[in-house]
């Protein structure tokens, strides 16, 4: 059973990332009181119940939003289950009302990895963006990404790292391959030479692992990635928060003793990195207590086009939710060559809260 503490502490910047505010998830907090599967007062139900009441008045991008809060952090009984359901059947309804959001399924071996697209097309081979979350983000919760991709004039295509989700790879040393399967599925309808990786957290590891062999990701663009000592040194796995060790484990389908004979086959060493000939923009908070300030040290002595944005604050800054997010929408445009007056304006706009930022900090 999970820790509801816990659960309330790491939730709360993946409910601002989907853009709710204090005044909608709060209350919804406050009434969870267990993590026993069907009770009323657990939090599959309630949060469930949230989004079964926003459906029904048809809003169902909030909806879907409630709803991945009520699978997190990994579908683990009967409750969790029917969460992952509601949600999916919401977006499939969802996008059904769009110009251009469409499902792809991938196979790799015997595994399906399930994907949405938008702007593929056989006459207009746009750049693509392929993007990602980490350990608990599903492909649901990235409408808002699609929509500026399309926007953009890009080719987007939104997926899942292995054991999340729909993808029912194992989360291993291999799981990178699942990224050139992709990359492969679409290359017909976008331009998958131009690739850049919007992947975020745990997918942005395997996004570097991946760009070592196919180059055709040009620009990895991350936040809280994983590199090298969060996969080797045993003491600070050991202090690592205990939903993060139970849904890697859950991923890599072992016990969480299990994980130490895993996670050092997934280190990048500093040869590796310094091998990379592609950009990458990497958001990091200071005071991370899952990613350890030792892999930021690695990215920056040796991958040799490194931007980094630094943030003092916990995992996933999520007291800096908005800077972050203008960061990284102004970097994809930089890097898919969609600057002009909308990128200088957010630009504009990032420097001012970065000011701000910096004055409340002293």
């Amino acid at each position: 059973m999970n820790d509801i503490t816990e659960l309330k502490q790491f939730i709360v910047v993946h409910a601002k990332a989907q853009g709710l505010s204090a005044a909608e998830y709060q209350p919804i907090l406050d009434r969870i009181r267990s993590d026993d599967d069907g009770a009323p007062d657990s939090w599959a139900t309630v949060w469930r119940d949230a989004g079964d009441e926003l459906a029904e008045r048809g809003k169902l991008l909030d909806a879907n939003r409630r709803y991945v809060m009520a699978r997190f952090p990994y579908v683990d009984g009967p409750g969790r289950a029917r969460a992952q359901q509601s949600y999916l059947d919401t977006f499939e309804r969802w996008s059904k009302e769009q110009r251009d959001i469409e499902p792809l399924t991938v196979t790799v071996g015997d595994d399906r990895v399930r994907c949405w697209t938008t702007g593929l097309s056989t006459t207009e081979r746009r750049p693509l963006v392929l993007i990602m979350g980490g350990i608990i983000s599903v492909k649901e919760q990235w409408a808002p990404t699609l929509r500026l991709a399309n926007r953009l004039g890009l080719a987007a295509v939104v997926t899942e790292l292995p054991g999340v989700g729909e993808n029912t790879m194992r989360y291993d040393a291999d799981g990178w391959r699942m990224i050139t399967a992709v990359l492969d599925s679409v290359a017909d309808r976008a331009d998958a030479t131009r690739t850049t990786a919007l992947a975020l957290s745990f997918s942005g590891h395997l996004a570097l692992r991946c760009a070592l062999t196919d180059h055709r990701i040009r620009a990895v663009i991350t936040a809280g990635a994983p590199v090298g000592a969060f996969f080797t040194d045993r003491t600070w796995q050991g202090r690592l928060p205990r939903v993060t060790v139970d849904t890697l484990a859950h991923l890599a389908r072992t016990s969480p003793d299990g994980l130490a004979g895993l996670m050092p086959s997934l280190a990048l060493s500093a040869e590796q990195l310094a091998a990379l000939d592609i950009p990458v923009y990497y958001l990091a908070s200071r005071r991370d207590e899952v990613i350890p300030p030792e892999d930021l040290a690695l990215l920056r002595a040796h991958v040799r086009d490194l931007h980094v944005l630094e943030n003092d604050d916990v995992h996933g800054s999520p007291h800096h939710v908005l800077e972050s997010r203008l960061w990284i929408v102004q970097s994809l445009m930089r890097l898919t060559g969609r600057q002009g007056l909308r990128s200088a304006l957010l630009g504009a706009l990032l420097r001012l809260l970065r000011r701000r930022s910096l004055r409340t900090q002293r």
